[in-house]
């Protein structure tokens, strides 16, 4: 496989099993990065020891994360996992596309994550407007439900499939400048939604979730790499300093 795998982030998962069950699922196609947000019942869990059988050295190495955002940090393209249509305007990609998407960023470096939701509603808009891209498994539309290790298995199975098949093309930017992190990209969502607040942006008040997700939908999917990150926060800083002297 080129590169190293993608790290796979399952958010308020529940059930100590179906953990057990996405990391067996994981090692049989070489992923072995497991990162929890919240799961409900703690860790470490012993029932998601005892299903992971062979593969407890997934399950033993997992790190838990009280946010998305902090599972997040390091990574510069996520992937969420969902069959739900959702009202963000996210690119949808299938899984062979994702894995070759992911085989390019990893060859030069890039940490991959792929988002999977909690067993029983799965990724909230808030998670998924954390991704660069949605990835949607192609199921029966009158049974789209499939379980938490099922979805991992078809991931890790397109991801160890799509193997050396994958050249990044020369001369392509992902080769030249390193991406920005999502930690880099939050910083400057963050720093964006502080000046707007205070410039009285966000009117009306009831629609300033709405309004703030889809700017940070935007700047997720602008691909930044991390002098542009740099630049963008100085040119708010200057502005901000602007607006204080009038």
């Amino acid at each position: 496989m080129a590169g190293a795998a993608p790290v796979f982030v399952l958010v308020a998962p529940q059930m100590g099993e179906n953990i057990g069950a996405a990391a067996r699922a994981m090692l049989n196609f070489g992923v072995s990065g497991l990162r929890l947000v919240n799961p409900r019942d703690g860790w470490p869990n012993p029932k998601a020891a005892a299903m992971a059988s062979g593969a407890s050295a997934v399950v033993d190495g997992a790190q838990v994360f009280e946010t998305l955002d902090a599972a997040l940090a390091d990574c510069t393209y996520v992937l969420a996992t969902t069959a739900r249509q959702r009202e963000l305007s996210l690119p949808v990609i299938s899984p062979g596309e994702a894995a070759a998407a992911m085989q390019s960023r990893v060859t030069v470096g890039e940490r991959c994550a792929v988002l999977f939701g909690g067993e029983r509603s799965g990724l909230s808009s808030e998670d998924v407007a954390r991704a660069d891209a949605v990835l949607s498994i192609p199921v029966n539309p009158a049974f789209a439900s499939i379980n938490l290790a099922q979805a991992a298995l078809i991931v890790a199975y397109e991801w160890a499939r799509a193997g050396e098949s994958v050249i990044l093309p020369a001369g392509d930017p992902l080769a030249s400048e390193p991406p920005a992190t999502r930690e880099d990209v939050a910083r400057l969502n963050d720093h964006i939604e502080k000046e707007l607040d205070a410039a009285g942006y966000f009117f009306p008040p009831e629609m300033r979730d709405i309004m703030a997700r889809n700017i940070r939908v935007a700047l997720t999917r602008a691909g930044f790499t991390e002098s542009e990150v740099r630049t963008l926060r100085g040119a708010v800083k200057a502005l901000a300093k602007k607006g204080q002297k009038q």
